[in-house]
């Protein structure tokens, strides 16, 4: 009795060999036989051993210690089993389902709507079991994705059947359920998607995927989400989501579909006018808004003096605004983050779509790299725009030419369960020309590479670098001997981390580190040509490094109340080669007082700032329709857009913080109701703010800010304050869809000092440039049939602040002008209405390309809206003349084709 008891041992030993052939191995020494499917194995693991007079029993569970693989021994033979564990005795805690080969059938939806049975689809074991295991609970997590494109879907519904628990899909695609141990059926639900489900029996933390299709009769008709699921799920206030599918029945200028021109109609973003570029969120200057393509950020996104956004339409998946909370893993910007993401291409077969419109052609290809794994993405876009600037209200720009191209590149692979990889690069450039002798140059350029790795099923990271650079030129040549070419040019080089953990299921950490370095070209100025006689003339490069920590928890302390609770700490350092100025205390800073210009070398460091970020978001839900959200968030600021135009220009230039120019910093509180009518899935949401800042950047009367050597002597920076109400009534379904949205805000400067030539009307608060009090957006669609529609956009501002002459003087025998307080007096009220009418091709599944017809007119009215004041002097008096873009109604035809 006691020999029988004594097990045998065996002694083996491999190296960087996969599990099957261990296996194979041990067969060949031993008389152990195995029994099972080799496609249960990763034969790309390998893995070492060295064991000496070890049972089989000691062996195996190591070998199978990190797969989903249980043994079995009967005597001599062994056989596996994936997931589940087979018993010689029933199991004692008897709640275990044993029968989990029973295959399972479900019902889905044909093209045409009617039932049909798909095909047999088993039973998904996730986890190991283990014999011992007293754990009632486990974490299933995931990702849902597009089938057609591999694309992550947001805000998808998943939940356990017949039961309370489920969650929505984040940004990513990824969901996490805490399930109950044995058998679930998980449900995937979207009105976009096919509904899915699939029963599950769950013996530890496991993941499952899904690949859902969209809905045939499903038609693009939503514009804007401001995603309802998401705006519960999270405690961010004064976040939106667009859709890029979305926008193309809203009538935009020249049929361009133009995601980030959609914006302007959110409450709360504004731009200064008519074909100005950047934007003014809860009034901030434009240079306070990040906006990011796939991480990098993009300095310019504009095209042709604003009228188009600089980013091709069809390689964007949506944008995510943050006009409110923003997230901690953003920084270095206190108004908003416009968080462009793009497409992934389609890894199982060739597509693509484009535009050909009346300014403006795209094309974007899909090709598949790796079947079901890896592809590419590649778009382009160019213009033919110069008939435009001919049909304009103003003689001196008849004659001139204006053009722009754009190209875009993504690679996405996903190279297992665990890692994925994405790479994108743009370039755009622009070109146009005012006068004859000059010519406008700017271009954009980045490169985006992003790793993420899923260290298990409840912690992921995401490691990016990125690398972008905005450059401009001037080329002015002219018969006079004063031509010149004058460049300007900014880099920025980012690496960051991130990681997502899910902690016990009421917390969700996001936490990492960023750091970026920024070099700037602030002008140089050379002679054009071996006649000219102009100096040249170079500004010293700056360069500086800001670094950041960031944490955030979203704790979720009851179903009803859910914080979500941040800190960011950053550290902004000015880094030489370098020549600061020293300027004598208690005078104003003028070249005069200049007491000692200070050498700094290469990275050497010149002065440091920085500080600690708060971010405070709460929610609490009232019932399933209503919600109300709080939050508090501090940012700052260490680099500044210099201009002195009322808008943003592609010749503005950027400044980094160093001795004698400050960084800017903001706090931001916010309240939001929110509440969800019965009738017809209405939507309402009515947002209040209040902001301060310090350190912003003006300028004095009469300033010099190109090529300047001193241009801090120019500068004036002071305080800020802002505030505002923001409603909006959506319905985003139905035959009749849009959304009204109205803002009520007004937003302050103050530049006082103890020195009159650095005070502003008396160092008292004063409109700044993007005052605009009301602003009114109707975006409305109504569909006659499947495919037939019209939608019309009106928009009305109040008109922006301007410095009005309001008499004359005489000094010394000379005249001059008489001007009022900055800012007093402001330009007519600009409004707009446009209308579209948008043909679907039909609906046929199988056809060369599905069409799409835009016919649409903007500024239906006529409406001759001001874009810029100016005045001239004839026969001694002082006569206002304004200046307009479109003064007239512009037809546009679009063909769109997706194939």
């Amino acid at each position: 009795m006691y020999s029988q008891d004594q097990k045998s041992t065996i002694s083996i030993n491999f190296s960087n060999i996969n599990q099957v052939e261990v296996l194979k191995k041990i067969e060949a020494s031993t008389n152990f036989k195995f029994y099972f499917q080799e496609e249960w194995f990763d034969k790309t693991v390998l893995i070492s051993g060295d064991y000496s007079n070890k049972t089989i029993e000691e062996i195996l569970p190591k070998l199978f210690k990190d797969t989903d693989i249980n043994f079995f021994i009967d005597k001599n033979k062994i056989i596996l089993t994936k997931n589940s564990v087979i018993y010689d005795k029933y199991p004692i805690k008897g709640t275990k389902d044993l029968n989990t080969k029973t295959p399972i059938f479900f019902q889905q939806y044909d093209s045409v709507g009617k039932n049909k049975p798909e095909t047999e689809n088993p039973i998904a074991l996730i986890g190991k079991e283990e014999i011992d295991s007293e754990i009632d609970f486990y974490i299933l997590s995931g990702h849902i994705t597009d089938l057609k494109d591999n694309k992550p879907l947001a805000d998808i519904t998943v939940k356990a059947k017949n039961t309370t628990i489920s969650t929505t899909t984040d940004a990513s695609g990824f969901y996490s359920l805490k399930l109950p141990t044995g058998i679930s059926t998980i449900e995937v639900q979207s009105l976009v998607y096919r509904n899915t489900a699939r029963k599950i029996m769950i013996y530890s933390n496991g993941t499952l995927d899904f690949s859902v299709v969209e809905k045939i009769n499903q038609l693009d008709e939503v514009v804007v989400k401001g995603k309802s699921n998401q705006n519960i799920r999270t405690a961010i206030t004064g976040v939106t989501t667009i859709e890029a599918e979305g926008v193309k029945t809203i009538p935009l200028i020249l049929g361009e579909r133009d995601i980030l021109k959609v914006a302007l109609t959110i409450p709360g973003v504004k731009t200064a006018g008519e074909g100005s570029s950047g934007f003014s969120v809860r009034g901030g200057k434009e240079d306070q808004n990040l906006v990011l393509l796939d991480n990098a950020t993009l300095y310019n996104p504009a095209h042709l003096f604003g009228f188009f956004s600089s980013v091709n339409p069809y390689t964007i998946n949506k944008v995510d605004i943050y006009k409110g909370g923003i997230p901690s893993e953003f920084g270095g910007r206190l108004s908003s983050v416009f968080d462009i993401i793009s497409k992934n291409g389609n890894t199982e077969k060739f597509s693509g779509e484009g535009g050909i419109g009346p300014v403006t052609s795209n094309l974007t290809a899909s090709i598949p790299v790796v079947k079901g794994k890896a592809s590419l993405l590649v778009g382009g876009r160019a213009t033919y725009s110069d008939w435009i600037l001919k049909s304009l209200d103003d003689e001196n720009l008849k004659n001139s030419e204006a053009s722009f191209y754009d190209l875009f590149a993504k690679y996405n692979h996903k190279i297992n369960k665990n890692n994925s990889i994405e790479g994108t690069g743009y370039y755009s450039k622009d070109r146009y020309s005012i006068t004859p002798d000059s010519l406008y140059q700017y271009s954009n350029r980045l490169v985006s590479l992003k790793w993420k790795h899923a260290f298990s099923e409840k912690t992921n990271s995401e490691f990016n670098v990125t690398n972008s650079e905005y450059k401009f030129s001037i080329n002015y040549d002219s018969p006079n001997p004063e031509s010149f070419i004058y460049k300007y040019k900014i880099d920025e080089t980012q690496v960051s981390l991130k990681f997502n953990t899910a902690f016990k299921a009421k917390h969700k950490f996001t936490y990492g580190i960023s750091s970026k370095l920024y070099k700037v070209n602030p002008g140089e100025m050379t002679p054009n040509g071996s006649n000219s006689i102009v100096d040249p003339i170079k500004i010293d490069n700056e360069k500086g490094l800001e670094s950041a920590a960031f944490l955030s928890d979203k704790f979720e302390i009851t179903e009803k109340l859910l914080l979500d609770v941040g800190a960011r700490y950053s550290l902004y350092a000015a880094l030489g080669p370098s020549t600061q100025k020293i300027y004598q205390e208690g005078v104003p800073l003028t070249n005069s007082t200049v007491i000692e210009e200070k050498n700094y070398t290469n990275n050497e460091v010149i002065n440091t700032s920085g500080g600690f970020e708060p971010r405070i978001g709460l929610r609490y839900i009232f019932d399933d329709s209503f919600f109300i959200k709080a939050g508090f968030d501090k940012n700052f600021q260490y680099i500044h857009l210099l201009s002195n135009n009322t808008t943003q220009a592609p010749t503005d230039t950027w400044k980094l913080s160093d001795l004698n120019v400050k960084p800017e910093s903001g706090l931001q509180y916010s309240l939001g109701l929110f509440k969800k009518l019965d009738y017809k899935d209405i939507e309402l949401s009515l947002e209040g703010y209040y902001k301060t800042s310090k350190n912003l950047v003006d300028y004095k009367v009469g300033a010099t800010t190109i090529l300047n050597q001193n241009i801090e002597t120019e500068l004036l920076q002071g305080e800020g304050k802002a505030y505002g109400v923001e409603f909006l009534l959506k319905k985003p379904y139905g035959r009749l869809n849009g959304w009204i949205g109205y803002t009520y805000s007004r937003s302050f400067i103050k530049l006082d000092s103890q020195f009159n030539d650095e005070k502003v009307n008396n160092g008292d608060f004063f409109p700044t440039n993007f005052d605009k009090p009301h602003d009114v957006s109707i975006v409305m669609n109504y569909k006659f049939t499947k495919r037939y529609s019209f939608s019309s956009n009106f928009v009305y501002q109040t008109g922006r602040p301007v410095t009005y002459p309001i008499g004359k003087y005489v000094l010394n025998g000379a005249e001059y002008t008489l001007y009022s307080d900055r800012n007093k007096f402001r330009i007519p009220d600009y409004y707009r209405l446009d209308i579209g009418l948008n043909i679907e091709g039909n609906h046929k599944i199988k056809k060369l390309a599905h069409s799409f017809w835009n016919i649409s007119i903007y500024n239906v009215l006529g409406r001759n809206n001001p874009y810029s004041i100016f005045f001239v002097t004839k026969e001694g008096q002082i006569k206002a003349y304004k200046t307009s873009i479109f003064a007239m109604p512009i037809p546009t035809i679009t063909y769109n084709f997706k194939f």
